[in-house]
């Protein structure tokens, strides 16, 4: 497996695995079914100083992604910064999510960002247990802030100081 900067000949992939995510699991809360000029707009907007876009490849087959964006618009929050990672379905297990995550921690240090911020799916285990793996923290829980499948979800922060 080999992890590097996304392109935009990765962007097929990362919409599949994008694409699973939204129809298949509460990770990402949207009905509205993605499309390659979202994954575009997506690459773009972490080409920019300070964000990254990454995949994994074994091959020619993108199996994981990930990114590091701002936390939010607002320059106080300018040295905090929000991952994602996603793994291909049947892929999970691997220590591809892992080693994304590593990545994009390693990046966020590099870069000179303080925090880390992981914005996760109250229930979806697997990603805490990612998460707190490599040293996030709990930072918070708020209670039915979204909905997905006509049931309300609560979002957990996790949250990694840099040194």
């Amino acid at each position: 497996m080999l992890i590097r900067t996304a392109t935009e000949a990765d962007l097929p992939g990362v919409l599949e695995i994008h694409a699973d995510a939204v129809a298949n699991s509460t990770a990402i809360w949207t009905d509205v079914v993605p499309d390659l000029e979202g994954r575009r707009a997506w690459l773009a907007a972490h080409g920019v100083p300070g964000t990254t876009a990454i995949v994994a490849v074994e091959g020619d087959l993108v199996v994981g992604y990930g990114s590091v964006g701002p936390f939010h618009a607002k320059d106080g929050y300018r040295h905090t910064v929000e991952d994602s990672v996603y793994v291909r379905p049947g892929h999970q297990g691997a220590g591809i999510g892992r080693a994304l995550l590593g990545a994009l921690v390693a990046f966020s240090r590099e870069a000179g960002h303080h925090v880390v911020v992981a914005l996760v799916e109250a229930g979806n285990e697997g990603s805490v247990r990612l998460h707190r793996s490599l040293g996030f923290e709990d930072a918070g829980l708020l209670r039915e802030v979204g909905t997905k499948y006509g049931r309300w979800l609560d979002l957990r922060y996790l949250t990694l100081h840099l040194p």
